[in-house]
């Protein structure tokens, strides 16, 4: 990506408004618009025609959510990310539903936040490490959309290894420290994983990777047996 990023920041509290737009503003490719706390601003600063929004969960008087929804009525459609403390599989699933397209936490390194942000404006779907197995729970019930099961047998044995490191929460960055490889060997990797098993995102392929597992675990016990 070439361009900077342009992004607006909302939070009620002053401190980690500026915390974060300090953070961006001194990272390459990063361009803060601006940072409120108040409604009436927020619509000015997106009349800028940001990339992304990056909204606080707990507020007042209106929470992150209800925030979202507001202004997808209102017709303001700039992709978001919930930057909150929590770590409810409750709280992730309603900002999922309400479309967000990352579910950071406050508690995440510096670097973390940033690579995260920068996913997130490549297109990726983006969730805190820690949120990773929650958000696979949550999507235990779902049918995501998949190939046939022998897709598996497709991927190359480094393919299996880096889809491991993904089910378990791994970003491309941490997965290239792990396995000695540079980030856009990883990315490159990740691309050939989804089209070789037909998804759209590396939650979906995380999802299915899990229950491939499960299945393969359950097969070997009842072989045992």
């Amino acid at each position: 990506m070439t361009d900077k990023i342009k992004v607006v920041l909302v939070d009620d509290q002053c401190l980690c408004r500026q915390g974060l737009s300090e953070l961006l503003s001194n990272c390459y490719g990063f361009d803060v618009l601006g940072a409120t706390g108040n409604i009436d601003e927020l619509r000015t600063l997106l009349d800028q025609k940001p990339d992304l929004l990056i909204v606080d969960l707990r507020m007042k008087p209106l929470d992150g959510i209800s925030l979202l929804e507001q202004l997808r009525s209102e017709g303001y459609l700039t992709p978001a990310i919930m930057l909150t403390m929590s770590d409810s599989e409750i709280d992730l699933g309603n900002a999922i539903r309400a479309g967000v397209r990352g579910y950071l936490l406050k508690d995440m390194a510096p670097d973390e936040v940033v690579d995260a942000i920068r996913r997130v404006a490549a297109g990726e779907l983006v969730v805190a490490p820690t949120m990773t197995v929650k958000m696979i729970e949550m999507l235990r019930g779902d049918q995501p959309e998949q190939g046939p099961k022998d897709s598996f047998k497709l991927l190359t044995e480094r393919e299996r290894e880096i889809l491991q490191l993904l089910s378990r929460g791994e970003s491309n960055k941490a997965i290239a420290l792990t396995l000695h490889i540079s980030y856009d060997t990883v990315k490159q990797h990740v691309r050939h994983i989804l089209n070789k098993l037909n998804l759209s995102s590396r939650v979906k392929a995380a999802v299915l990777f899990t229950k491939e597992q499960g299945m393969a675990n359950s097969e070997e016990t009842s072989a045992r047996n």
